[in-house]
Protein backbone atom coordinates (compact mmCIF):
# COMPACT_ATOMS: atom_id res chain seq x y z
CA UNK A 1 0.00 0.00 0.00
CA UNK A 2 1.42 3.12 -1.24
CA UNK A 3 0.32 6.88 -0.21
CA UNK A 4 -2.22 7.46 -2.55
CA UNK A 5 -3.77 4.05 -1.54
CA UNK A 6 -3.80 5.28 2.09
CA UNK A 7 -5.60 7.95 0.82
CA UNK A 8 -8.54 6.42 -0.85
CA UNK A 9 -9.24 4.20 2.18
CA UNK A 10 -9.01 7.42 4.38
CA UNK A 11 -11.34 9.11 2.13
CA UNK A 12 -13.94 5.98 1.87
CA UNK A 13 -13.99 5.27 5.31
CA UNK A 14 -14.41 8.80 6.13
CA UNK A 15 -17.00 10.03 3.67
CA UNK A 16 -14.52 12.77 2.76
CA UNK A 17 -13.02 13.94 -0.57
CA UNK A 18 -9.80 12.56 -1.65
CA UNK A 19 -7.71 15.79 -1.83
CA UNK A 20 -9.14 16.54 2.13
CA UNK A 21 -8.29 12.91 3.15
CA UNK A 22 -4.87 13.74 1.49
CA UNK A 23 -4.63 17.04 3.34
CA UNK A 24 -5.90 15.15 6.78
CA UNK A 25 -2.77 12.63 6.44
CA UNK A 26 -0.05 15.04 5.49
CA UNK A 27 -1.25 16.88 8.58
CA UNK A 28 -0.62 13.52 10.50
CA UNK A 29 2.16 12.81 9.08
CA UNK A 30 3.39 16.52 9.66
CA UNK A 31 2.81 16.74 13.44
CA UNK A 32 4.58 13.27 14.15
CA UNK A 33 7.62 14.67 12.44
CA UNK A 34 7.34 17.88 14.03
CA UNK A 35 7.40 15.94 17.33
CA UNK A 36 10.45 13.39 16.37
CA UNK A 37 12.39 16.78 15.59
CA UNK A 38 11.85 18.10 18.95
CA UNK A 39 12.59 14.31 20.27
CA UNK A 40 9.26 13.76 21.38
CA UNK A 41 7.65 10.40 21.66
CA UNK A 42 4.47 9.58 19.65
CA UNK A 43 2.37 6.96 20.95
CA UNK A 44 -0.63 5.89 19.12
CA UNK A 45 -2.14 3.39 21.91
CA UNK A 46 -2.68 0.18 19.36
CA UNK A 47 -0.53 0.96 17.13
CA UNK A 48 2.85 1.31 18.32
CA UNK A 49 5.45 4.14 19.35
CA UNK A 50 7.86 6.18 17.21
CA UNK A 51 10.93 7.89 18.71
CA UNK A 52 13.83 9.02 17.87
CA UNK A 53 17.31 7.92 19.39
CA UNK A 54 21.06 9.02 19.14
CA UNK A 55 23.51 6.68 16.80
CA UNK A 56 27.40 7.55 17.99
CA UNK A 57 29.94 7.95 15.48
CA UNK A 58 32.04 4.87 14.48
CA UNK A 59 34.39 3.95 11.46
CA UNK A 60 33.48 1.83 8.58
CA UNK A 61 34.63 0.24 5.19
CA UNK A 62 34.20 1.85 1.92
CA UNK A 63 33.49 -1.90 0.37
CA UNK A 64 34.77 -1.36 -3.12
CA UNK A 65 38.70 0.02 -1.82
CA UNK A 66 38.71 -1.26 1.78
CA UNK A 67 39.54 2.48 2.78
CA UNK A 68 38.30 2.92 6.59
CA UNK A 69 35.84 6.22 6.46
CA UNK A 70 34.50 7.73 9.21
CA UNK A 71 30.64 7.39 9.93
CA UNK A 72 29.53 10.45 11.51
CA UNK A 73 27.28 10.85 15.08
CA UNK A 74 23.43 10.92 13.76
CA UNK A 75 19.89 10.87 15.00
CA UNK A 76 17.63 7.87 13.61
CA UNK A 77 13.94 6.82 14.03
CA UNK A 78 12.56 4.01 15.14
CA UNK A 79 8.99 2.66 15.30
CA UNK A 80 8.03 -0.46 17.95
CA UNK A 81 4.70 -2.45 17.13
CA UNK A 82 1.57 -2.08 19.72
CA UNK A 83 0.14 -4.73 20.86
CA UNK A 84 -3.07 -4.42 18.98
CA UNK A 85 -0.93 -3.88 15.73
CA UNK A 86 1.37 -7.47 16.62
CA UNK A 87 -1.91 -9.20 16.96
CA UNK A 88 -3.84 -7.78 13.97
CA UNK A 89 -0.75 -9.35 11.88
CA UNK A 90 -0.38 -12.57 13.67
Amino acid sequence: MNKQDLISVVAEAGDLPKARAGEVLDAVFDEIKRALKKKQDVRLVGFGTFSTTRRKAGKGRNPRTGEEIKIPASTTVRFKAGKGLKDAVN
